[in-house]
């Protein structure tokens, strides 16, 4: 038996994030996690041929470059050898048979494109508006959101907004993106180019929140751009590694958690049960769990579930499943539209039209006929991922049903589910999707690896039926209402905490929940007393 002062369940980035700063802080820590390696959906690997580096899952991160984790942490993650690569140009960019637009770091440069000339100025006008709304709604990105907390953001939000813009603020957050660009934009660009982006918050077009997370997107790649890390994902975990040995952190890996133990209301001690690691760990201060909530209050907790968790397990919706596929190339894929051979991420879409009915055949069970197709040229950014003259493509299907009962194309049989023969004939249709704006992509691959719904599970049990952003997105399941429990990151249990895809505020490599509940652990006493006394809820639940 080994006593920490605190336990991270689950090695993704909110588990790194929350074992590193702990440990810094002094605290005696584990980690501990199923798989036989650090990460969570942070990975790269030579997928297909020798010399092509994939990232076989997240890939961007300007989340987490933008984050309060990366304030505290990025020094000593680069001093262990994280580098980015990034652009200062061409940053994302959307085709379809309208044409290509494409978004540049420069918010100006990018409005230059557009058709309609009054749409420059709203254009102008939706980033201004947001850069003004940017510390209140960042600020409840980085909130518990419990009553008091809405409270303190309102009242902060009217002192600096004035009432008319509170209103517009809150009108626009429930507003759908499709409703958005058409309520301000006369030219399809902005719809073009930034609906799809929805898709990657787990949203469609025309789902609540996505009026505010279109611009929050547009705003943070032109702040940010689209930075990757050089030689590919795995060196974001090699770093992390090494700041966790540094710091002292004891990681127990292939260990999966069989048991949370409570005992006096309290989490005690959390129960390993790997073949080879069978042990009991002790928590003096702290459980952070990063788990689904059903595993969380269905399985690690069970009888000692409260009534509230166990109501979000029953009711959580996982969303949308994802697809994703590697392919190496001979060569850079050379577009019809040359400038999008330099761009980092291409969306294939004409907006919210084509990604509204793709959204709408996946939440029917069916394969989309057209689907959205993100494709990712990291090696445009990172030439170390190819060999001299070669080229990776990453590609991302964000609206495919877990279950497929149907095709929306009619050409592919579904009954077997997602087995060899329906992900390859999805693949193709993927493929002549591309092709018809990159004509000659299929002579030029010489290696392909595809990960379905199914498979992306088995990699990670969090992606619940294949979801891989924590459930779905919709405004009942997110903000205050993730993870459903109406207490935020705590459990109703002391000394037991949330963290994850799963709870705010969600998912994305930002490592919000990570960080924000390890900094609460680390405020001092007194602080730690007085936001228990404003939030009702003392200093251990």
């Amino acid at each position: 038996m080994s006593t920490y002062d605190a336990i991270v369940i689950g090695a993704g980035i909110n588990g790194l994030v929350a074992a590193a700063e702990l440990a810094g802080a002094g605290w005696s820590v584990a980690l501990v996690d199923e798989r036989d390696r650090l990460g969570g959906f942070i990975a790269s690997d030579e997928l297909t041929e020798p010399g092509h580096v994939h990232d076989t899952f997240s890939s961007w991160h300007p989340l987490f470059v933008t984050s309060g984790a990366y304030g505290v942490l990025g020094d000593d993650l680069h001093r262990h050898g994280l580098r980015y690569r990034n652009t200062d140009g061409a940053v994302t960019a959307s085709v379809s048979e309208r044409g290509a637009v494409v978004a540049d770091r420069d918010p100006a440069t990018t409005a230059a494109g557009f058709a309609d000339g009054g749409d420059a100025a709203a254009y102008a006008a939706m980033l201004g508006q947001l850069e003004s709304w940017a510390p209140h709604v960042f600020g409840a990105l980085g909130s518990e959101l419990r009553p008091q907390d809405l409270v303190g953001l309102g009242a902060r939000a009217a002192r600096g907004l004035g009432v008319d813009g509170l209103r517009e603020l809150v009108r626009v957050s429930a507003q759908s993106g499709r409703g958005l660009v058409r309520e301000r934009f006369v030219g399809h660009e902005v719809d073009q180019l930034w609906t799809p982006w929805l898709l990657h918050a787990g949203l469609g077009p025309d789902h609540a929140t996505g009026g505010l997370m279109l611009p929050v997107m547009a705003f943070s790649m032109h702040a940010a751009g689209l930075p990757v890390v050089e030689g590919g994902a795995g060196r974001f975990v090699d770093a992390f590694a090494a700041l966790l040995a540094e710091r002292g952190v004891d990681v127990h890996l292939g260990s999966p958690v069989t048991r949370i133990e409570v005992a006096e209301g309290r989490a005690r001690a959390v129960r390993l049960g790997g073949a080879a690691d069978r042990q009991r760990l002790v928590a003096r201060r702290a459980v952070l769990a990063s788990t689904s909530t059903g595993r969380l209050y269905g399985e690690l907790l069970a009888s000692d579930a409260p009534e509230a968790g166990r109501q979000a397990a029953a009711r959580h919706r996982p969303g949308r499943a994802a697809m994703q596929v590697h392919l190496a190339l001979d060569a850079p894929l050379r577009w019809s539209d040359d400038r999008l051979d330099a761009v980092p991420l291409v969306h294939v879409s004409d907006g919210a039209a084509s990604t509204g009915v793709a959204c709408a055949q996946a939440e029917a069970g069916l394969l989309p006929a057209a689907p959205t197709v993100v494709v990712g040229q990291q090696s445009v950014l990172d030439p170390s991922r190819a060999p001299e003259g070669a080229a990776t493509l990453w590609l991302q299907l964000q609206e495919v049903p877990w279950a497929p009962t149907g095709d929306a194309g009619g050409s592919i049989a579904t009954a077997s589910g997602w087995d060899g023969s329906v992900t390859e004939a999805y693949l193709e249709r993927v493929l002549d999707r591309i092709e018809e704006h990159a004509p000659g992509l299929r002579s030029s691959i010489v290696g392909v690896h595809a990960l379905p719904p199914t498979r992306l599970q088995r990699e990670n049990a969090n992606a619940v039926e294949g979801d891989p952003y924590g459930g779905a997105a919709e405004l009942d399941q997110s903000l205050l209402w993730r993870p459903g429990t109406s207490t935020g990151h705590r459990t109703g249990v002391d000394g037991l905490f949330h963290v994850g895809a799963f709870t705010h505020p969600g998912p994305g490599l930002g490592a919000g929940s990570g960080h924000l509940v390890a900094q609460q652990l680390l405020a001092p006493p007194p602080v730690r007393r007085l936001l228990g006394r404003w939030t009702g809820r003392g200093t251990g639940r």
